[in-house]
């Protein structure tokens, strides 16, 4: 597979952020078809990067069950990632709630609460997301960077295993 065909492939995994694929199929020495090899692989070269990489990677990330109020802001994979979880299917008690929680969030840590939603309730999602917004910057920051591997992981699988 050349790089143009990889990144076509795998340019979406990190949310808008293609230079993570693109940085993994210049680093491999051969094409790996493992998709947990693979995945790990997309983990350690987002962990090792620039933490401004990462950050935009981050601010790329859709907030929170706003497919409800603005659908043209979420891609493909993350439509169905939150649809999956239920949160399109929202009461207006708790889309009240994600969109408070996303502006609190937003107006503290400067990027979008990320969770990989995958095997989530609402009610798991909206407990997690209160908790998480009690976190220092720090730990916040970096739960977030693993919760968006997860969530590469999670599209990695997708792909290689159908």
């Amino acid at each position: 597979m050349d790089k143009e065909t990889f990144v076509a492939r795998f340019g979406g995994v990190f949310e808008h952020s293609p230079w993570v694929a693109e940085t993994v199929f210049n680093n491999l020495d051969e094409l790996v078809s493992d998709a947990e090899t693979l995945a790990e692989q997309f983990r350690l070269v987002f962990l090792a990067s620039d933490p401004s990489l990462q950050l935009a990677t981050l601010k790329a990330h859709p907030q929170l069950a706003c497919a409800l109020a603005d659908p043209d802001k979420l891609t493909y994979d993350s439509i169905n990632e939150q649809n999956d979880a239920g949160l399109d299917r929202c009461s207006s008690a708790e889309l009240k709630e994600f969109k408070d929680l996303n502006t609190s969030y937003n107006d503290k840590f400067g990027f979008p609460f990320i969770i990989a939603v995958k095997g989530r309730t609402r009610q798991e999602i909206l407990r997690t997301f209160r908790e998480r917004l009690k976190n220092d910057f720090q730990l916040e920051f970096q739960t977030a960077l693993r919760q968006t591997c997860q969530i590469a992981r999670f599209r990695i699988m997708d792909i290689i295993n159908g």
